[in-house]
């Protein structure tokens, strides 16, 4: 009766695109980009792996650019279907696909300089602003709990998903003609925590034939918090960092993640709570998304402050331009410098990492998930050296972690969820996690009483048939990525060992033993 395929978030976080084959017509549950190690980054620039020409429309859970950083590209190679989304999430996506459009132009032209010096021809970006304004044009809002309709028997309506601004799951029946089966699938998106502020808890209807859920935190959980106790934990991080006489610096998603930290420093502000200090928010897609968040502020719950306040405590200071973000690297200690991305892998933050990770007295405090193989991760880890740029630092700074700030539900709170969605008489696909967080979410489900054998971890590229009963595979398409890959990045095996061998010609203390390993080193390749 239909086939789902599984084009991306599958044995990881990112990337997030399934296509389902119905009644006629084929469309895509989301178009996110790949992001973490550069080997997974690398499948945005391959071809898609079915024609966009041939996709009808497209449903989008929400606007992280994990789930909708590819539509453009989508748009640029035959895609002239509709793309269905909550109301905010259009909001968003003004924003934040131009922004996208932005910085992959300007990584290609970078490139480009790159390559020229070596006589290589030019780099095309993955796509240009014309293709984010296409994609934006070919939105259609629908509010939560409104049915529509966007094939001939083909019918979504969308939930809150609790995740960020606009975030939704998305249940869809498709009316067989052949034999008048209804097949009713739910795509849980991502899910958001059940203690978060601005947004209530994620809900959805039961009884489905395959639900589709996420497993980000499916190998663990946080522990237990209310928003109060998540704001005494920030306010112990901050009063201790500012002691230490640095700067702290927050590296920070821009969409939601950004505006809990306002709500939650001026809350802290306004009580006197920790030291006046200015807080910078340094991203202009993080300046932008909080004005649309104070479009949407009277629809939120949890918050402490006055909507009318809401971000505009007088220690805020929104950076814009460039020039202004320089300026804040004159600034050695007192500040809170909240900047993107939040797995340091592009933008500002990496400017001000520079300029903080070697000062004893600063503190870079992450509040949340880190992918394997970024930046992020890598100063996480506890490595004592960093390239940024190009350029060695050593990490004297302090390091540390907050982790109830994540928009994900965790362990418990997935488990909460896929069961409160049964009966599912068909299929659990557990998606959108890495494969150790998906064991374990799926061994935990059986103890549960959930039937093992119908829990299914899906692979990139890997098909299924959705019939009678249960789901049948119909095997992987030719791979574009070793498994391996998804975790383990060669990238940053090569930058560990320049900075090891950089080190070790340091202490080596004579240009002869020097010589003698530079040697050494050359048989080995040699061999």
């Amino acid at each position: 009766m239909a086939r789902l395929t599984f084009f991306g978030a599958a044995g990881t976080v990112t990337g997030s695109c399934s296509m389902v084959e119905a009644a006629g017509f084929r469309f895509l549950v989301d178009c996110g980009m790949f992001q973490g190690n550069r080997s997974v980054r690398e499948l945005n620039f391959e071809p898609f792996p079915f024609d966009p020409r041939t996709v009808d429309f497209v449903i989008l859970t929400h606007a992280h650019i994990d789930h909708s950083g590819l539509l453009p590209k989508l748009t640029r190679y035959g895609f002239e279907g509709p793309i269905h989304a909550t109301p905010a999430t259009g909001d968003l996506l003004e924003f934040m696909l131009p922004d996208s459009a932005s910085i992959v132009e300007a990584n290609a032209e970078r490139l480009t300089r790159r390559k020229q010096r070596r006589n290589a021809p030019p780099i095309e970006p993955l796509y240009r602003r014309e293709d984010a304004d296409e994609a934006l044009r070919r939105i259609e809002p629908h509010g939560y709990g409104e049915w529509f309709e966007p094939a001939p028997g083909v019918r979504v309506r969308f939930w809150n998903a609790g995740h960020i601004l606009g975030s939704a799951s998305a249940e869809v029946t498709i009316s067989a003609k052949a034999d008048g089966r209804t097949l009713r699938l739910l795509f849980s998106g991502d899910l958001g925590p059940d203690e978060k502020v601005f947004h209530p808890e994620p809900d959805a209807d039961e009884g489905f034939d395959y639900v589709i859920c996420e497993s980000t935190y499916g190998d663990r959980d946080r522990e237990d918090y209310t928003l109060a106790t998540r704001r005494e934990a920030l306010r112990q991080e901050l009063v201790e960092g500012l002691q230490r006489g640095g700067n702290v610096v927050i590296p920070s998603f821009a969409v939601e993640r950004s505006q809990e930290l306002l709500h939650d420093i001026g809350t802290l502000l306004a009580r006197g709570e920790i030291p006046p200090a200015t807080v910078f928010l340094d991203s202009p897609l993080a300046r932008k998304v909080t004005e649309v968040f104070s479009r949407h502020a009277a629809s939120f719950d949890d918050i402490e402050v006055d909507e009318a306040t809401l971000f505009r405590d007088p220690h805020f200071r929104m950076v814009e331009s460039v020039e202004e973000s320089k300026a804040i690297n004159l600034i050695s200690g007192g500040a809170i410098i909240i900047s993107a991305s939040g797995m340091c892998e592009a933008g500002r933050i990496k400017h001000h990492l520079k300029n903080n990770i070697w000062r004893s007295n600063a503190t870079v405090l992450f509040v949340g998930y880190q992918a394997p193989g970024t930046l992020g991760q890598i100063i996480l880890s506890g490595r004592k050296d960093v390239r940024i740029f190009g350029q060695e630092f050593k990490v004297r700074a302090t390091i540390r972690q907050i982790g109830n700030y994540s928009a994900h539900a965790d362990q418990r709170e997935l488990i909460d969820w896929i069961l409160e969605r049964r009966p599912i008489s068909g299929n659990l696909f557990l998606n959108h996690g890495e494969q150790e967080a998906r064991i374990e979410l799926r061994h935990l489900l059986g103890k549960k009483g959930m039937e093992l054998e119908k829990i299914l971890l899906p692979m990139f590229d890997e098909s299924f048939e959705l019939v009678a009963g249960t789901a049948q595979s119909k095997g992987r398409a030719a791979s574009r990525i070793d498994d391996v890959a998804l975790e383990h990045d060669w990238y940053n095996d090569y930058a560990a060992f320049t900075l090891a061998l950089s080190n070790r010609l340091e202490a080596t203390a004579s240009a002869r033993e020097r010589q003698k390993l530079i040697a050494k080193l050359s048989r080995a390749l040699a061999d």
